[in-house]
């Protein structure tokens, strides 16, 4: 299993749905300082379950949300959706059989955080223990 795509949406400085794909396992992050590079990171941790703040660079969950600029307004939600390829069938029980498999997160300004995974809503227990490496 490896990750084919992720998609930001209102992540951080990720204000518009951005798609990043990895066409092959040897992927490298590089840009000049302030274009998201590390924000990639964070929306990864993010989505398989982080709940530190801290760990997200953040005082609160809220700031993982793209908080407006000159130009912008804020946004209500930030979401990130991870794809990974399972053609190698690492993953098991429900999901085993599709070639891909897909986990999103969602949180909204009042603090509401969503789980998916291949767009049916779970618990973030099932992402942690769904995803290889991840429990």
């Amino acid at each position: 299993m490896r990750l084919s795509k992720i998609k930001l949406v209102g992540f951080k400085s990720f204000v518009d749905s951005t798609t990043i794909k990895f066409p092959s396992n040897l992927i490298g992050i590089v840009g000049p300082n302030g274009c998201g590079k590390s924000n990639i990171i964070d929306g990864i941790r993010w989505v398989l379950g982080e709940g530190s703040a801290k760990t997200l660079r953040g005082d609160s969950m809220a700031d993982v949300i793209f908080n407006g600029s000159g130009g912008r307004k804020p946004v209500g939600i930030a979401s990130i959706e991870l794809t990974f390829d399972n053609a190698d069938g690492t993953v098991t029980g429900p999901y085993a059989g599709y070639s891909e498999f897909s986990v999103r997160r969602t949180l909204s300004r009042d603090g509401t955080s969503q789980y998916y995974q291949n767009n049916a809503p779970c618990r973030r227990y099932d992402i942690s223990h769904s995803v290889p490496g991840n429990a």
